[in-house]
């Protein structure tokens, strides 16, 4: 997302920060991904409410007729708010009521003290989407129906997740988009990080991390980021020793394997 949408984004993260106060904020997140569900199936709306051609008051007006009957009134407030914003296109649009209606819930999670949890539920459910390509298979399988991706992975995750957890991910299972899963996944855990202004490190290594060297990681790459750092650790043998960090697009590559091929392409050279 960049330009106008980016602005428009951040700004509305920053005012529906300053909602958790009000009453009924907690429920904003069901309703806003309820949109979500809507917009991803009717294209024209999608277009209408986007429309930077039309006034601002309009396409509020649009969304006041649609929603307002179904959602709660904070709820339609937001709402109003992020299709009275600039998008630059109908998808940066879907994509922002989704972004926002997940911030209410990890800001919510974040109050009554269950956002570790949810954190840690979001990168074990992504790890098992992506170690199964038959779980990848089936969620982006276009002639398996949103309702049934979204019981498959409830299934999944329900017994033992929190309710929020389960929602957000039932409900990317039904509205991928064109996504990869375990992409979507890993993008809901950067967002819960950044509701405590953390950055999340995901960490492969040969083994698992003592204490201290998690704790000397953490300490080096906030130091690096200039930010609290969250790290996920995989152990992953194909490293061989040493460590590879990625945090969003930049990697790391500390690894005994990367420099074995690096000697390798030296030799060939």
């Amino acid at each position: 997302m960049l330009g106008s949408s980016r602005h428009s984004l951040l700004a509305l993260q920053a005012s529906v920060d300053g909602r958790r106060a009000e009453p009924g904020f907690s429920g904003v997140s069901a309703d806003l991904l309820a949109v979500v569900r809507v917009l991803g199936e009717e294209k024209a709306l999608r277009l209408a409410l986007a429309d930077a051609g039309q006034p601002a008051q309009v396409r509020a007006g649009i969304a006041s007729t649609l929603f307002s009957s179904r959602i709660a009134a904070i709820s339609m407030s937001v709402l109003s708010d992020i299709v009275s914003a600039r998008w630059s296109s109908d998808s940066d649009l879907i994509e922002a009521i989704e972004q926002l209606g997940a911030q209410v819930a990890f800001a919510d999670a974040e109050s009554n003290g269950t956002l570790d949890r949810i954190e840690d539920e979001l990168f074990t459910f992504g790890r098992a989407v992506d170690q199964s390509p038959e779980l990848q298979l089936a969620l982006t399988d276009p002639a398996v129906g949103p309702g049934r991706k979204a019981e498959l992975v409830r299934s999944i995750v329900e017994p033992t997740g929190s309710p929020a957890t389960t929602a957000l991910v039932t409900h990317l299972a039904a509205n991928l988009r064109g996504r990869r899963p375990a992409t979507a996944v890993e993008h809901l855990a950067r967002l819960a990080s950044a509701q405590r202004h953390q950055v999340l490190a995901e960490v492969r290594s040969a083994v698992s991390l003592t204490p201290d060297q998690n704790t000397r990681l953490v300490a080096a790459l906030a130091a690096l980021q200039g930010r609290q750092v969250r790290l996920n650790v995989i152990v992953d043998p194909s490293v061989l020793g040493g460590i590879v960090v990625r945090i969003g697009d930049d990697v790391i590559d500390g690894s005994v394997a990367s420099r074995l091929e690096q000697a390798r392409r030296t030799v060939s050279a």
